[in-house]
């Protein structure tokens, strides 16, 4: 008698375990995106953004990302200033969204190994722009620092990238990549996106 226990369910427990893992947490492509209107911050100054308005210009690249001044968030910052003329090229424009205070924003707008002055950034201090576009929230753990030794002391949304086209649809989500690598996907869906629109 074979005493040896049957491998199949154990391989079959793996796939259904598998399968029912939750896909990634946010609008998907097709989805209507949320209008939002927030206070943010361009080469250290405040205003006013409304991604309606912006939208009448052309896609635009709305970006979740944890705290400004963190490793990850500074990089996926200055890789979209170093893109932002091709972005622009395809004309799409750009926003960052976190839930830092627009006081810490000016700081990093202008920072220039940030967004070095060339993409605004807007405060969702509550989280409810992430939530809208069902962005995970999570808290910080105490006393979590940034790269210039300040405590971080609001929640972070999880880094998650959409196109949003001007007919108020999301055109791409992107999430699960190294921030530089997520700077380069969504290049790539914006100029996508310009290519299918010349004649």
């Amino acid at each position: 008698m074979n005493t040896q226990p049957s491998r199949a369910p154990l391989w079959l427990g793996l796939l259904l375990a598998g399968t029912a893992l939750p896909a990634l947490a946010s609008l998907k492509e097709g989805d209507a995106a949320p209008d939002f209107k927030a206070e943010a911050s361009l080469a250290g100054k405040a205003f006013s953004y409304s991604l309606k308005d912006a939208l009448k210009r052309g896609p635009v690249v709305v970006y979740f990302y944890p705290a400004a001044f963190t490793a990850g968030c500074s990089i996926q910052a200055h890789t979209f200033a170093e893109n932002a003329d091709k972005f622009a090229a395809a004309g799409a424009s750009i926003v960052g969204v976190s839930l830092d205070s627009i006081a810490g924003l000016n700081e990093f707008s202008a920072d220039p190994q940030s967004c070095a002055g060339k993409i605004p950034v807007a405060s969702d201090a509550d989280g409810k722009i992430a939530r809208s576009f069902d962005i995970s929230v999570a808290d910080t753990p105490a006393g979590r620092k940034n790269t210039r030794g300040e405590e971080i002391t609001h929640g972070r949304a999880e880094r998650t990238t959409f196109i949003v086209t001007p007919d108020g649809k999301v055109a791409a989500a992107i999430g699960g990549l190294a921030s530089d690598l997520n700077v380069h996907k969504a290049l790539e869906a914006v100029q996508k996106i310009a290519s299918a629109k010349k004649p």
